[in-house]
């Protein structure tokens, strides 16, 4: 049965989808703001990630824990998180109580009290994560990576850097939130055991003349954008392992040739019968850890390899790497698509039949296309991909303006 999505943008400015699935005994809602890290004060890098650990203590009614305790009151699970062009809100209730759940994210969203000792804490756990990056090479290689591909600003990270978060303080996470956090910013995605004229009403009442910045206007923030740096860099570090990472330009999430990219990815790292796991890690033992992802930020799109091997076997690692996705064009096959064809429609068809997985869907299309796309249509365009589509996008998006990071005892020889 096909999907039913009802769509509108509110009187209030908020874009809803609601997607009524009467059979499901749970209801998930997915909340986002456009107010992520890539829109933050270059001198007060990480403020986003900080708001987002700071929203939740207090709102102009409850402290934190009277409003955690109406959550579970209403038996609600709810998360926050700060991503890169967005912040973003879910949660998950029962059907009788999505009234009640909308009503308390709508009160931390909308009236947050941001206490002094839980902004205090929030910089400090701040502190303590981006400290822990050093002990992580593999998220400390990608960041590196991020900061010399991306450029400004997409190549920050969340937790910003030391010296931008000694900045911060409970002045500058209000600015954050009041700058970014109204209405006309907002969308939101409900699936589940309701009728869309309800929410749309109910949500139409919870967020009327949110805007607490009338000089901010009614405008939404413009897409960032991606100011791709080819290079290469090394950074010493006392290492195991060393890590090894590279990207290239690729295709956007609204380009006609994103399902193709989908694909290929899957050919490359799909699993234990991906390329990249077999031909590297099983047959040459280089690796401890290979992969192939593509990263979307709106309008652009940047496909990443990376592994993690020995200071010896790092030249022929970063070779082998580039030699596998280069020989796509020459020797890929049909088999090896249609596998990964069959594993991209499984992966939709089974996490994304979870309510909250459908709620994300829907909401990862509002923010990248501006509209629901129905799963009939993503699943079509992923099993009309060939063998020749493959090798005409390899192509159009030659390796040929390569972004380069190592991280550990050794330099890649010239």
């Amino acid at each position: 049965m096909a999907e039913k999505i009802d769509y509108r943008r509110l009187k209030c400015g908020m874009d809803l989808a609601v997607m009524p699935m009467t059979d499901r005994p749970v209801v998930a809602i997915a909340i986002r703001v456009l107010a992520g890290f890539a829109f933050e004060s270059p001198e007060f890098l990480g403020v986003a990630h900080v708001c987002d650990e700071a929203i939740g203590k207090g709102t102009a009614k409850r402290n934190g824990r009277a409003l955690n305790d109406a959550f579970d009151e209403i038996g609600a699970t709810h998360s926050s998180y700060a991503g890169r062009e967005s912040f973003g809100f879910s949660c998950l209730c029962l059907p009788e109580f999505t009234a009640q759940a909308v009503d308390l994210l709508a009160e931390m969203i909308r009236t947050p009290s941001f206490p002094q000792d839980a902004c205090d804490v929030a910089v400090e756990l701040a502190r303590q994560s981006l400290a822990a990056l050093n002990d992580d090479p593999q998220e400390l290689a990608k960041k590196l990576l991020h900061r010399q591909a991306y450029g400004e600003p997409l190549g920050r990270h969340p937790y910003g850097e030391s010296e931008t978060l000694e900045r911060i303080g409970r002045d500058q996470i209000v600015d954050h939130w009041r700058r970014f956090f109204r209405s006309p910013n907002m969308q939101c995605t409900i699936t589940g055991a309701v009728e869309p004229d309800r929410m749309a009403d109910l949500l139409e009442r919870v967020f009327e003349s949110f805007n607490p910045d009338p000089r901010a206007g009614g405008d939404r923030p413009a897409p960032p954008a991606l100011q791709f740096t080819p290079g290469r860099r090394h950074y010493d570090k006392e290492l195991e392992q060393e890590q090894v990472m590279l990207c290239f330009p690729a295709s956007a999430v609204t380009d006609a040739d994103f399902p193709v990219e989908q694909v290929l990815i899957g050919v490359l790292a799909g699993g234990m019968s991906g390329r990249l796991f077999t031909e590297v890690r099983e047959k040459q033992g280089l690796v401890y850890w290979v992969g192939a992802w593509g990263d979307h930020p709106r309008g652009a799109g940047v496909i990443h390899l990376g592994a993690s091997t020995t200071a010896q076997r790092v030249d022929r690692t970063y070779a082998t790497l580039l030699r596998e996705i280069n020989r796509l064009e020459n020797d890929l096959t049909e088999e090896e698509v249609s596998r990964a064809i069959t594993g991209i429609v499984a992966q939709v068809q089974t996490r994304g039949d979870v309510s909250r997985a459908r709620a994300t869907r829907v909401a990862d299309d509002l923010f990248f296309h501006g509209r629901p796309i129905p799963i009939e249509e993503k699943i079509a365009r992923i099993e009309a991909v060939t063998v020749k589509h493959i090798r005409d996008y390899l192509e159009a998006h030659p390796r040929d303006r390569l972004s380069v990071v190592t991280l550990g005892p050794r330099e890649l020889d010239p």
